[in-house]
């Protein structure tokens, strides 16, 4: 970041906490929810506790030592700032998007990863784009089982922006093509779409109900799954530019200094590429769901091309500084490679970068509620879907085939030898989409084995001595029921429950990717601490060190907007509280 840029940020973030300050005098500190009218709820995906401490308060070998998330910062006097937080186990952003939108964790909404598997549904009736083969479905006949896939594989052209939706369409869920959707054969074979893929309701649903006006912005069209249970209206302006698509020039669209036609990055533009493999064209996609947040603050639709209500209940993710944790980009000369240059989290320039531009754009939110008079009923709740890991970069560990590198296989290809695992789900399936393995393993076992025999197999072919398999603990049988429902089906087990989850050693990915330095999914530290901040005059600076879960956001917004948290379903089931010190 330039001195120039920088001492811009610092100047906005002054004049917004002042701003910030003078409706505090005028308020009060209101612990009531009369005053709140809209909840902005921001995803920096990727984004730990300790980045937001270093961001705030400067750390040695960044920007000089000085804070570089002035904006961020600047919410923290009228804020409460969760220091033990904690996303979704697994930490994939399927389930960890829907803890936040349900209050729920997989036990009830049934949300694994975007890739996972049911014993209860059926292949879908055309192969996906990413090669879930299409096979049979008997109507009303016994389910073969099948792996299920929801993310970019489900587009009807996953390598356009607007996902292949219709002319005049700039994506969204007429983005989505029913025929690669899995089916249900207990309806007749229909199509399972992402909103009734989720078992349990969401707060666009509730809000929706109530009478309010609701809106969101995400990296896929599946991800409209935060429409919850329906026929996918209950978010009333959902837009999802698909992030796995070709990188293309944005004419008209500016991330903070940099111009995104041509894409500032024209080395990462080929049809191999997506928006994830530039540290600086992923600024530039983001871009695209900040200025759909902004055109909504300013009262119109996401592309702003209509007037619509400012949303009851709205938000985005960002991607920025997910991919300045983990992205190596080799397309580079020199290579440029992201995340940490230690363990407290000092970020290389790249991550630096990316962090400082989500912030500039949140300044932006922040500057457009404050000049249409928002600021003072509007709740900013920032936080993140997963974390990542390790944030100690030099003790990342991938698959690798090489003599004598420590990892050499993963769990469910050493199941897959012995024949216990179905074909959708194997990694000797040359076209599939393989097993759930990132940072965790998920396996799901055909009838042909027990996981019992499949753990011992595996404790065997990868002993603590050697250990090529990275393996940190395994959940199976009594374990599994600690996390989840029991797998099985029903009526006597969860259908979407694995039979065996297991955490490897701190740092150990078995993505195979070799333009990586971490990942998420799995159930360490680093995958499941993110920041958490509320915001909003109502509120004085407090600090909360106690451990919370991601799923309280849910119930929170409800309890902000003058809604009852108990009218969403996996509040009900599992429990979920209020945020403390909060409503």
């Amino acid at each position: 970041m330039t001195r120039s840029l920088t001492f811009r940020l610092g100047v906005c973030a002054a004049v917004l906490t002042l701003a910030v300050s003078t409706l505090l005098a005028q308020t009060g500190n209101r612990n009531s929810t009369s005053s709140i009218q809209h909840v902005l709820l921001l995803s920096i995906d990727g984004m730990h506790a300790l980045d937001f401490i270093n961001c705030a308060n400067g750390i040695a070998g960044a920007n000089g030592g000085q804070p570089y998330c002035p904006n961020l910062a600047s919410l923290q006097p009228t804020g409460v700032d969760y220091l033990f937080a904690y996303t979704s186990e697994p930490s994939d952003s399927f389930p960890g998007l829907m803890a936040l939108m349900t209050g729920g964790s997989p036990r009830s909404v049934g949300a694994f990863y975007d890739d996972a598997y049911d014993r209860s549904l059926d292949a879908p009736a055309q192969t996906t784009g990413d090669g879930l083969a299409a096979g049979p479905c008997v109507p009303y006949g016994s389910p073969t089982g099948t792996t299920t896939e929801y993310d970019e594989g489900i587009d009807i052209n996953q390598t356009l922006l607007n996902g292949g939706a219709p002319s005049g369409v700039d994506g969204g869920v007429q983005s989505i093509d029913s025929k690669r959707l899995v089916r249900d054969p207990a309806t007749g074979c229909t199509p399972v779409y992402p909103w009734n893929f989720v078992r349990t309701n969401t707060i666009f649903g509730v809000v929706h109900a109530s009478g309010g006006y609701t809106a969101w912005s995400d990296k896929h069209p599946s991800y409209s799954s935060v429409n919850g249970p329906g026929n996918g209206t209950n978010v009333d302006d959902y837009y999802s530019p698909e992030i796995n698509s070709i990188p293309v020039n944005l004419p008209g669209v500016n991330a903070g200094p940099l111009s995104c036609n041509p894409l500032p990055d024209q080395t990462a533009v080929s049809s191999s590429d997506t928006w994830t493999s530039s540290f600086l064209n992923i600024q530039c996609y983001d871009t695209l769901k900040v200025n759909a947040i902004v055109n909504e603050i300013n009262g119109k639709n996401h592309n702003g091309t209509s007037p619509a209500p400012v949303p009851a209940v709205f938000g985005m993710n960002f991607q920025a500084v997910s991919v300045g944790q983990k992205l190596i980009e080799k397309t580079l000369t020199p290579t440029v490679t992201g995340g940490y240059l230690d363990g407290q989290g000092t970020p290389t320039p790249a991550l630096l970068r990316n962090i400082e531009f989500v912030d500039l754009s949140i300044g932006e939110m922040i500057a457009a509620l404050q000049k249409d008079g928002l600021l003072n009923t509007t709740l900013i709740i920032v936080t993140a879907k997963h974390g990542q890991s390790p944030i100690d970069s030099s003790r990342y560990l991938g698959i690798s085939t090489f003599a004598g590198d420590p990892i050499s296989t993963s769990p469910a290809t050493i199941a897959a030898n012995a024949g216990c695992l179905p074909y959708s789900e194997s990694p000797l399936n040359p076209t599939g989409l393989g097993p759930t393995e990132d940072d965790v393993s998920l396996v799901w076992l055909d009838k042909s084995c027990t996981a019992e025999d499949v753990v011992k197999m595996i404790e065997t072919q990868s002993p603590s001595t050697s250990n090529i398999a990275g393996i940190g603990e395994m959940f199976w049988g009594a374990g599994i029921t600690q996390l989840y429902n029991a797998p099985g089906l029903p009526p006597d087990g969860d259908p979407r429950t694995p039979d065996i989850v297991t955490t490897p050693d701190i740092g150990v990915t078995y993505s195979g990717s070799t333009k990586k330095l971490a990942e998420h999914g799995g159930f360490a530290h680093d995958d499941t601490n993110v920041m958490m901040l509320l915001s909003n005059p109502i509120f004085t600076a407090t600090t909360v060190t106690t451990p919370v879960q991601t799923m309280e956001v849910a119930p929170t917004i409800l309890k902000a907007l003058g809604l009852d948290p108990n009218a969403l379903q996996s509040v009900q089931q599992e429990g979920t509280a209020v945020l403390p010190k909060s409503f």
